[in-house]
């Protein structure tokens, strides 16, 4: 696999982390099914939601796999009223990243990003590596660090 501009950046601040592949199935490009490729339990493989508010603008939000974000909540926690999924259509453009490889690590712009509080529940989690057929695996708190992000409980 080549490399992402997340494991560049991830390089560039010497923080060590392992790609683990999987086989892309365009028909399911859902977390859980990563999950069940690379044998790892449901809650340490997050997904990557990016939203628009109607006050603040895009967040980013990083949720177990198999779990779906709060919207009040995550509305809540960003200091807005309403808060909505940006269109697939706009992740590109927005991001850099296409659905599905989807990382938040190395958008074009850096974002407000918040995390589920269920990562500090682990050492070691796996967030897309930016590109389909890859998940990056590594330290929770220096991946949270590094990104700049916050915790709060917006997954249900």
């Amino acid at each position: 696999m080549n490399k992402t501009n997340a494991m560049r950046q991830l390089d560039a601040a010497k923080i060590k982390y392992e790609v683990c592949e999987y086989t892309v199935d365009e028909n399911d490009l859902s977390g859980v099914h990563i999950a069940d490729q690379i044998g790892l339990p449901y809650e340490r493989v997050f997904k990557t939601i990016v939203t628009k508010g109607d006050k603040t603008g895009y967040a980013v939000f990083c949720i177990p796999c198999h779990k779906e974000i709060n919207l009040k909540r995550a509305a809540s926690v960003t200091g807005n009223k309403k808060i909505e999924p940006v269109a697939v259509k706009d992740l590109l453009g927005l991001t850099g990243y296409i659905r599905g490889g989807c990382s938040p690590i190395g958008m074009k712009k850096r974002f407000p990003t918040y995390f589920d509080s269920s990562a500090l529940d682990f050492d070691r989690i796996t967030v897309s590596s930016g590109a389909r057929g890859a998940q990056l695996l590594l330290d929770r708190a220096e991946l949270i660090a590094f990104v700049g992000a916050m915790t709060a409980d917006v997954a249900e």
